[in-house]
């Protein structure tokens, strides 16, 4: 089948068109999606969604823009988070997308345009295999002229777990330890519960809590609550809690977009730990995705 016929990119000034119009699009992504931009841009970026339309108004293209100016120097630098959106496989609108995105890069003077496109570049632990796609996406880039970034912004690796398989299928994949402290966590009461935005200071809380025992950074809790918010009133945020005796234990908070659940943040205390509630917790957010209707379960980074 032909690619219908591009006209130009237009910049979009309605979250509803923007968020419509991605939906429509194959490997759209939760990054691309107003609230993330949104969000972006309260806090030090300014956002700029663009998308390439057929000449009957159907979206062939997404790309949210995200631009940060250079302190004190005339210069800029743009980035695409998990982005661009559209049929990778398609190669004239690879080349579109491509093109317009060099060109904005010199209109905006920017240093460097970074992109992450949800492209598969191989699949495995031990065994690795690499995927045409993706390399053919390595193999087009290079030659012209973009450099791979050893500088990540999001996570290079991640697992996803499928989740178009009867319930019962993905739990007896799962280590009989796990299923084990699933059960337990049940047996001693820990109750998990979908949580509101009345509880996301307390979630903020134990997220800073996990980031210090964990060793790793965070951003200030102020930037956690308006993300979540923002995702909630757009209805792709889905937390839940983990508690015992209306003792708070443990958190995720959940993205959904694209077909996928992204298990984007997790917290945990150290209470009351012998009762396994993040056991109990990582399988409720995974029947909540699959009762939701996604095909895949993100878990957001691995090593």
């Amino acid at each position: 089948m032909s690619t219908p016929a591009a006209t130009q990119f237009v910049l979009i000034d309605d979250p509803v068109v923007w968020q419509a119009a991605l939906e429509q699009l194959p490997n759209a992504h939760p990054l691309q999606s107003w609230s993330w931009g949104a969000l972006k841009a309260a806090w030090g970026w300014s956002m700029h969604p663009y998308l390439l339309q057929a000449g009957n108004g159907s979206p062939l293209a997404a790309l949210l823009v995200l631009k940060r100016k250079v302190p004190r120097l005339p210069f800029a630098i743009l980035y695409v988070p998990k982005g661009p959106a559209f049929a990778y496989e398609d190669a004239t609108i690879r080349a579109r997308v491509l093109t317009f995105l060099e060109g904005l890069a010199r209109r905006e003077r920017a240093i460097f345009v970074k992109i992450d496109p949800e492209v598969v570049a191989a699949v495995g632990a031990e065994e690795v295999e690499e995927m045409a796609l993706g390399q053919l996406w390595l193999k087009l880039l290079r030659e012209r002229g973009w450099r791979y970034s050893d500088d990540q912004i999001q996570f290079k690796h991640t697992v996803e777990l499928d989740l178009d398989r009867p319930e019962e299928d993905i739990l007896a994949a799962m280590k009989s330890k796990t299923r084990y402290n699933i059960r337990l966590a049940s047996r001693k009461d820990v109750n998990i519960r979908l949580a509101t935005p009345a509880d996301f200071p307390a979630i903020a809380t134990i997220y800073a809590e996990t980031a210090q025992r964990d060793g790793f950074a965070i951003r200030p809790e102020a930037y956690y609550l308006d993300a979540w918010q923002r995702f909630y009133e757009a209805g792709r945020l889905m937390p839940l809690v983990a508690e015992y005796e209306a003792q708070l234990l443990a958190a995720v908070i959940l993205v959904r977009g694209g077909g996928r659940t992204i298990y984007m943040y997790g917290a945990s205390t150290d209470n009351e730990r012998q009762r396994m509630p993040n056991y109990l917790l990582q399988w409720e957010a995974i029947r909540h995705a699959r009762a939701a209707g996604d095909q895949i379960y993100d878990f957001w980074g691995a090593p």
